[in-house]
């Protein structure tokens, strides 16, 4: 492969690229890690590739993170990449020694359930620090679905392989799902750790920023704790049951409700000041919480 940022939008390209071998279905492909020559980076690559990407790494020599606690991937280590996902793959990348690679191009289900349903796991749009972490059982299940696609995928095609393969993939993807929700339950001590930084840099922001220039983001907060904003906003949920947005908002209403008790702002000066363009935006996420409207919460208080 050439060195700087490219699109590589067949699974048949990506074969070729990479030595593999010569597919048995135009729009999906499943190998082993073990059987397929090693991936060796010369220079810093950055890509997107027009299909999905599905891995199981085992025997993986190298340190990731998850939250923010580095960990030895002796478990075995799923990752998974949406079409035109941003990856890239540093001069030290080292292939790992055994597992599974699946890749379905998005045409491959269409007219199923699953076209629809796919996009809906949120682990798709996760980085690589927040790859999921598989027990041994879970591990075991997932070496036994990828085999069970690769037997598949071998078999001569008929009118039923494409149902069956798309059934089997679907299995797995909700397995997958049920493990990520596992994980946020069971690693609670990295989480927790998440949830107080969080917590820190909502409060330093509403401390230090009057007026604001924008209103806050998600993606202000998930940058600055070295993830993506779907993975923050799925921690916090499974901790506290509200997502990044809710935090968010609720710090808000709380700097608005401050405000309207213990000053003469009028609520368009007060919106302009928390980052609001719109004071109709700001009144209508203040009823939206309080079921009051800005100036019915300040005549509360006369």
């Amino acid at each position: 492969m050439k060195s700087g940022v490219q699109h590589i939008e067949t699974i048949q390209e990506h074969h070729k690229a990479l030595g593999y071998p010569a597919l048995k279905h135009p729009l999906m492909s499943i190998c082993r890690f073990q059987d397929v020559p090693p991936f060796e980076v010369k220079e810093k690559l950055k890509f997107t590739l027009g299909f999905y990407t599905i891995t199981l790494k085992k025997d993986y020599e190298c340190k990731s993170t998850y939250g923010q606690t580095s960990y030895d991937f002796d478990e075995g280590l799923m990752g998974f990449f949406a079409p035109r996902q941003v990856s890239s793959a540093d001069i030290d990348f080292i292939s790992p020694k055994e597992g599974w690679m699946l890749f379905v191009h998005p045409d491959f289900f269409k007219n199923s359930v699953l076209a629809g349903k796919i996009n809906s796991y949120n682990y798709f749009h996760y980085a690589v620090n927040e790859a999921l972490i598989l027990s041994d059982e879970e591990e075991s299940e997932m070496e036994h679905l990828f085999k069970s696609i690769q037997s598949e995928y071998h078999r001569p095609i008929d009118h039923f392989s494409k149902d069956v393969l798309i059934s089997k993939i679907d299995l797995l993807l909700t397995l997958c799902n049920r493990f990520y929700h596992r994980q946020f339950i069971t690693r609670k001590t990295p989480n927790s750790d998440l949830l107080s930084k969080f917590e820190l840099l909502l409060d330093d922001y509403f401390n230090s920023k009057d007026p604001f220039e924008r209103v806050p983001t998600v993606s202000y907060f998930s940058e600055k704790l070295n993830m993506t904003g779907k993975y923050l906003s799925d921690v916090l949920v499974s901790l506290t049951g509200q997502s990044t947005l809710n935090h968010i908002h609720n710090k808000l209403i709380d700097k608005a409700k401050e405000k309207l008790s213990t000053t003469n702002l009028t609520v368009n000066e007060i919106a302009y000041q928390l980052g609001f363009e719109h004071s109709q935006s700001f009144s209508k996420l203040f009823k939206n919480k309080t079921n009051l409207s800005p100036m019915e919460f300040r005549q509360s208080f006369n």
